[in-house]
């Protein structure tokens, strides 16, 4: 099952290296893997996905609460989640499929080319790619999923 981890991680070199190291000496997948800079400059927030069951994720994540770098881990779950990536698309514009981006918006049109942004969740976003596939996209690039909790938890050093 996948499942959405996020955390707070000093912002120092060899921070994510340690781990994305945790992950690999473990044998565990990151499906995808996105950080930025938090308003407070010597934090970052990271989000992942990964695959595994409960047990599996709670290993992961009080294995992550023990390296030096992370000030706080949240498993984000499934169920308070609210989830979404961002999707670049460039076609040629003789093979753009308009009615297939109703909820997308052109980014660019230059000469030949159309650059699209769709939004929406990783399930969303495959089922875009593969009504476009047809229309030959040349080119595609996600961000990896974004997490929030929807309740009232919020990810801080003070959680």
């Amino acid at each position: 099952m996948k499942r959405v981890i996020a955390l707070l991680m000093e912002n120092q070199p060899g921070a994510l290296s340690r781990v994305v190291g945790l992950f690999s000496q473990r044998g565990y997948n990151i499906e995808t893997l996105v950080v930025a800079p938090t308003t407070d400059p010597t934090l970052s927030r990271l989000t992942m996905s990964t695959k595994g069951d409960e047990k599996v994720v709670e290993q992961i994540t009080k294995q992550l609460d023990k390296l030096i770098d992370v000030v706080v881990v949240s498993d984000l779950g499934i169920s308070d989640l609210i989830e979404r990536e961002l999707m670049l698309i460039k076609f040629k514009k003789d093979s753009f499929p308009r009615s297939s981006f109703t909820e997308a918006d052109i980014v660019s049109e230059i000469g030949e080319i159309i650059n699209v942004q769709a939004v929406g969740t990783s399930a969303e976003l495959d089922s875009l790619i593969e009504s476009i596939s047809e229309n030959n996209p040349l080119e595609i690039v996600r961000s990896g999923s974004l997490g929030i909790s929807s309740d009232i938890n919020i990810l801080n050093i003070d959680s």
